[in-house]
């Protein structure tokens, strides 16, 4: 039986297996002694002012190739600053930005952030993150090396960052996130890679067209679809998670971070 099986088909019950359980998501523990960990602000002037975001890297090293990690349409919740542990633990630091600071930050509640999340404007968020990225690629500490990693809301981010920055990211990965503008291909420079759920019409819909026309501009890029799964397959804290698609997936990922960032 899995973890989010449910017991009966009252109201409480169905609930209960459909709201997150962020202890499922604590792969790296919040302590970890190989891990500098905190909560760092950066400035955002053509923004919302400024962004906060939860900042991961190893203890031992002084400098790092650098990964942006961006959350689903509900903020920085405890399943994405996991993943930012994740990546620590893999020899990368790694910024994971709440693009919900300006109206408070990730609430402590799924719904409640995917409300707020719908309040923000879209394009002062784009700049928030835009420049979360180039803070982190310009810290002291960083190798000079970006990649960016994103899920959801944050997979189809990651496109637009690839658009937006050019040559200044190195490494792109997105998780059935959308697709940028085919006109807007010819800006991207850096190698991207996709992973995609099955069963995720509205996403699938834009692959075709962004493929070729990254193929007709000779773009780098690499396409894996996990049939039979669902938006959502990598995050361990819903029942949409697929423990096998998710494994590899991220394998997938850290592989390609290894080749293009490091």
């Amino acid at each position: 039986i899995g973890k989010f099986a449910v017991g009966g088909l009252t109201a409480a019950g169905i609930l209960a297996s459909l709201t997150p359980n962020f202890a499922w998501a604590q792969t790296v523990a919040k302590d970890d002694k190989d891990l500098k960990l905190g909560y760092e602000t950066v400035e955002s002037p053509t923004g919302n002012g400024s962004i906060k975001g939860y900042l991961s890297r190893p203890v031992k090293g002084k400098k790092f190739a650098a990964v942006l990690v961006i959350h689903e349409n509900r903020g920085l919740n405890p399943y994405i600053e996991d993943v930012a542990r994740r990546l620590g633990k893999a020899g990368y630091m790694a910024f994971a930005p709440d693009g919900l600071t300006s109206v408070g930050g990730y609430p402590g509640d799924e719904q409640k952030g995917v409300a707020l999340f719908r309040t923000v404007d879209g394009k002062k968020m784009t700049e928030d993150f835009v420049a979360a990225a180039m803070w982190l690629k310009k810290r002291p500490d960083s190798k000079g090396k970006l990649g960016a990693v994103g899920f959801c809301f944050g997979g189809g981010m990651v496109n637009q960052l690839a658009v937006r920055l050019g040559k200044d990211l190195n490494a792109g990965v997105a998780f059935y996130g959308r697709q940028a503008g085919v006109a807007d291909v010819p800006k991207i420079e850096a190698p991207l890679l996709f992973n995609y759920a099955g069963n995720d019409q509205g996403v699938n819909a834009g692959i075709a067209a962004y493929e070729a026309a990254l193929k007709e501009n000779k773009k780098k890029f690499e396409s894996f679809t996990y049939e039979g799964k669902q938006h959502g397959f990598h995050n361990d804290t819903t029942p949409r998670y697929d423990a096998e698609a998710a494994k590899l997936a991220w394998e997938r990922t850290l592989a390609f971070f290894k080749k293009n960032l490091k």
